[in-house]
């Protein structure tokens, strides 16, 4: 591996992983413990908004709103409003990096009952770096910077069926016009889709609501830092879920999640010299360990949600990887307020992480503010045509 894929990794690496809980005064990338799975621009795992953050990253199953187009784009249809926006802001590893944050902005439109678009941008600023090569020598600053652009599709099929999918446009500049060597650097592009599916159903005999969900995103072609013979995987994802939603009265409602999440992409000691597909494919029977090492590959988000009169929300999650695979475990909580007409919304989430020693992600706040609006539906759009 050359120097800048080294260099490449590190930055990278920082960005999720934080401090690892297996060897004390480690990172995740230092401990041989460990079978961390690694990917480009992991930035697009980093869950953006804070009803989803408050619940533990749960996020595939539960009901629509504005930012459905990140965790599923089949929920979208089910979006009740005509068309609205969210802006979300996120301080990223703020323990020991006082300047690195994530910003996410998405909005919809309903083009009828049955149909929703949407166009999203997240961006990732990783605050300022001294380069130096390896004998210690001046290189420069520089700011490195990330973002995706989507833009993304929903639709009925039932009144209790939707799919949707995204195309996503990604780029990374995390070295500017660095030279190391005879190794140039430059920044990364690549293009990627997301598909989804979402089943939702009124359970009428005890005035509840079961949803189901699965979405694949981030599937695309792999990004290069210097040339074609140097490419890495970007982090394609499967997710998994389910929701139940209990209301209590007319005035008091629970929901209940869970989401399972599986990269797919190879597992060490695979590289990403992989071909694409059959490192696609294959991120399901490639682990060294076998099939309990496979399952350690799957994390684990629980989490509830709480609403008073539709204006008060109260929030409670766990997350947990295993770990040997980068053994992040934090518990989460958050809160939200909506107007009295729905149109304006704010949330917050916090992060308290289990292991009690130092760790990167202690005390990671978001916040989210939404509004939406209302649209005319048109009368002659129906799912059962």
């Amino acid at each position: 591996m050359n120097r800048l894929s080294v260099l490449v990794i590190v930055l990278l690496s920082i960005s999720i992983l934080g401090k690892s809980q297996g060897i004390p005064g480690t990172l995740i990338g230092q401990d041989s413990t460990n079978k961390v799975i690694t990917t480009a621009v992991p930035f697009l795992t980093i869950t953006p908004d804070s009803r989803a953050a408050g619940m533990g990253d749960v996020g595939v199953a539960t009901s629509a709103d504005a930012n459905s187009a990140y965790w599923n784009s089949g929920k979208l249809a089910f979006i009740e409003n005509g068309y609205g926006v969210s802006a979300s802001y996120t301080p990223w590893l703020g323990k020991i990096i006082n300047d690195m944050s994530v910003f996410y902005l998405t909005g919809f439109y309903k083009i009828g009952r049955e149909q929703t678009v949407a166009a999203s941008m997240k961006y990732f600023d990783l605050g300022e770096i001294q380069f130096k090569d390896v004998n210690n020598n001046d290189l420069g600053r520089f700011n490195p910077r990330e973002f995706a652009f989507d833009v993304t599709y929903s639709r009925m099929l039932t009144e209790q069926l939707a799919i949707g999918g995204a195309l996503r446009y990604i780029h990374s500049n995390l070295t500017g016009a660095l030279t190391t060597g005879n190794i140039d650097a430059r920044p990364g592009n690549s293009v990627a889709v997301d598909f989804g599916i979402y089943y939702t159903k009124p359970l009428v005999s005890n005035n509840s609501i079961l949803s189901l969900g699965a979405a694949i995103t981030n599937l695309g072609a792999k990004i290069s830092y210097s040339d074609a013979n140097n490419r890495d995987f970007i982090p394609t994802n499967l997710r998994m879920g389910a929701a139940y939603k209990i209301e209590v009265d007319p005035k008091n409602s629970f929901t209940f999640g869970l989401d399972l999440n599986k990269l797919m992409v190879p597992s060490p000691p695979r590289t990403a010299s992989e071909p694409l597909l059959s490192g696609i494919v294959g991120s399901f029977t490639d682990a060294t360990g076998g099939f309990n090492e496979e399952i350690k590959e799957f994390t684990v988000s629980i989490g509830t949600e709480y609403w008073y009169n539709k204006t008060f929300a109260g929030r409670l999650g766990y997350f947990n990887e295993a770990k040997a695979k980068g053994n992040r475990k934090y518990f989460t909580a958050g809160v939200g307020f909506r107007s009295p007409n729905e149109k304006f919304g704010i949330d917050l989430a916090y992060l308290v992480p289990v292991n009690k020693q130092e760790n990167a992600l202690a005390e990671t706040l978001r916040i989210s503010l939404l509004l939406n609006f209302e649209s005319k539906e048109k009368e002659n759009d129906s799912v059962t045509d």
